[in-house]
């Protein structure tokens, strides 16, 4: 009984994710769809300002900081990735803002300690956060710094000033299907436990998302990795959140593909929150 009740939901899952992909198409504007078009660029900041090493009570974290404006704005990276896969949107973003690029726990150059989860990685966001000085900083994340982002203002609701979450998902059955198959079989070749990150975790109920008490942007490609639906689940769980699916972009390709669309994206909805 057990078995056919997880075959029905998952299949009901997919249905649903499968319509709102369709929906998408017929009336984007209920998605907020937008296109991001990008002009008027400022010139890239090269080089950093910094590049340093932190000790936090479990992880000796490795960070970058581009620019000296003003509010802080900290740029998370993805699964498996590093202060290089965002450095690109760093350049663009430091021309307005003080541009914190940390690595995250068992990445980049940052110290592995063993054990990762969302969760800690929020806490190790805190305290970089705390010794760093910053206060009430913007925090905006790719993928699993995405995911990173939406937990750290969950479980530490004062310290983010705003979040900008780029292709979170808020729970393994969300993803598309190709997506969790193929790194189950990455995992079956060469057993990581970055991939068993992404196929365990997290599991973001509408009673944890409405703790978040700072403004929210909740954004995704149109042929992101994850159904449409998910997005507007975590965007309508996040009191106030904001909301976006961008026409024609897939996971990566406004993120870390593209920093100047990143910082357009980042820009835009920061100015227009007036932050």
């Amino acid at each position: 009984m057990n078995s056919f009740i997880s075959i029905f939901l998952t299949f009901t899952a997919l249905l649903s994710g499968l319509y709102s992909q369709v929906d998408y198409v017929v009336e984007p504007e209920k998605y907020n769809g937008r296109t991001l078009e990008v002009a008027e660029l400022p010139e890239p900041v090269s080089l950093p300002e910094t590049d340093a090493y932190i000790q936090l009570s479990e992880v000796n974290m490795h960070y970058l900081v581009f620019g000296k404006g003003k509010p802080a704005l900290i740029l998370v990276h993805g699964n498996g990735g590093s202060a290089d896969s965002l450095r690109e949107a760093a350049t663009y973003l430091a021309n307005e803002y003080t541009v914190y690029v940390p690595e995250s726990r068992c990445h980049g150059k940052s110290s592995d300690p063993g054990e990762i989860s969302y969760h800690l990685m929020a806490k190790d966001l805190k305290e970089f956060i705390e010794a760093m000085g910053l206060e009430k900083p913007v925090v905006m994340g790719h993928s699993d710094g995405g995911i990173n982002a939406i937990t750290l203002a969950a479980d530490y609701p004062d310290v983010p000033g705003a979040i900008i979450s780029c292709g979170a998902n808020s729970h393994p059955k969300t993803f598309k299907l190709y997506f969790p198959l193929g790194v189950a079989i990455k995992n079956l070749f060469k057993h990581d436990k970055l991939n068993d990150l992404m196929l365990t975790e997290p599991d973001f109920t509408p009673e944890y998302l409405a703790q978040i008490r700072c403004p929210a942007y909740i954004v995704s490609g149109q042929s992101d990795i994850m159904w449409i639906n998910d997005t507007v689940f975590i965007a309508e769980n996040i009191p106030d959140a904001d909301m976006t699916v961008l026409k024609g972009e897939t996971h990566s390709s406004y993120m870390s593909k593209d920093g100047k669309k990143a910082y357009t994206l980042a820009h835009e909805w920061l100015n227009e929150k007036q932050l």
